[in-house]
């Protein structure tokens, strides 16, 4: 693909590797990806789930191959680099980094040290280990994509999520960065950043039970499908589009947190106050 070539059609027939495949929005991509014709490496922390989601695509007429992964170790991601190049017999052309967990509960001061520290190994090193290890091949081949996985909490941070808020505002701005350097070199970027997914995040044992609740309710009340989160993605990195806000939301609230910052705040510190306080 030639740098004056449009970034289209990366998610169609991809030779694609997912991290965190083995459920909710991961499961989604991998789904989807199998769907439009790819071949597709699901990789997960759990070696059950991310054959179960091989499984279900292979049981379509697909082609999968699931990998345990933790994408927190340096040397299992390039091990899953490998793994993907000699099943896919090529290098991977599109790289999902989505593998996460979820963090909540408390205040800064509360929040205990190795939940920030396990926050930041997922949520913020795996995209970075992900991105560090298979880039270089992509800007070798002179085409394909990443797709990082963030969270409209990465620009909007609210109370008693700064571990998970920190993490996931890093991995917009490497995103941002990756775009940036790559630019010109046929190989896209997109940076998903939802609200509410139903997915199994919020039972994580690293989220306090209070905030838990409240977050499966506010899930199920406004929460939309991985399968509708992953479709626009997939079809806006289509498009060479980096940042995809998929829900409205997510968009209102990237639009005030731009425009009035201050009283972004301000309302953020009165929901804080309003939220339950932790049991513990």
């Amino acid at each position: 693909m030639s740098a004056s070539m449009p970034a289209t059609r990366r998610s169609h027939a991809a030779a694609a590797v997912v991290t965190g495949a083995g459920s909710g929005i991961g499961r989604a991509f991998a789904m989807e990806l199998a769907r439009r014709g790819g071949s597709v490496v699901c990789a997960d922390l759990d070696p059950a789930t991310a054959k179960e989601t091989a499984a279900t695509i292979e049981g379509r007429g697909g082609r999968a191959l699931p990998v345990a992964c933790d994408v927190s170790i340096e040397a299992q991601v390039w091990d899953l680099a490998e793994t993907a190049e000699h099943w896919l017999g090529r290098p991977a052309g599109l790289v999902v980094n989505n593998a996460g967990i979820g963090t909540g509960g408390r205040v800064i001061g509360e929040t205990p040290l190795p939940d920030w520290r396990r926050t930041l190994e997922v949520n913020l090193w795996g995209v970075v280990h992900g991105c560090h290890v298979f880039v270089p091949w992509l800007r070798a081949a002179g085409g394909g994509g990443i797709i990082n996985v963030a969270s409209a909490a990465a620009f909007a941070a609210a109370p008693r999520m700064a571990a998970y808020s920190a993490s996931k505002a890093a991995v917009l701005s490497v995103s941002e960065t990756l775009a940036a350097e790559l630019s010109g070199t046929g190989v896209g970027v997109t940076v998903l950043c939802p609200t509410f997914v139903r997915t199994d995040i919020v039972s994580g044992e690293l989220i306090e039970a209070a905030a838990a609740r409240a977050a499966t309710v506010l899930m199920r009340l406004t929460g939309s499908s991985p399968d509708r989160i992953v479709r626009r993605t997939l079809d806006a990195h289509d498009r060479g589009r980096l940042h995809v806000l998929p829900q409205w939301d997510a968009r209102l609230a990237w639009r005030g947190k731009r425009f009035f910052p201050a009283g972004y705040t301000r309302a953020a510190g009165l929901l804080g106050r309003l939220l339950p306080k932790s049991e513990t």
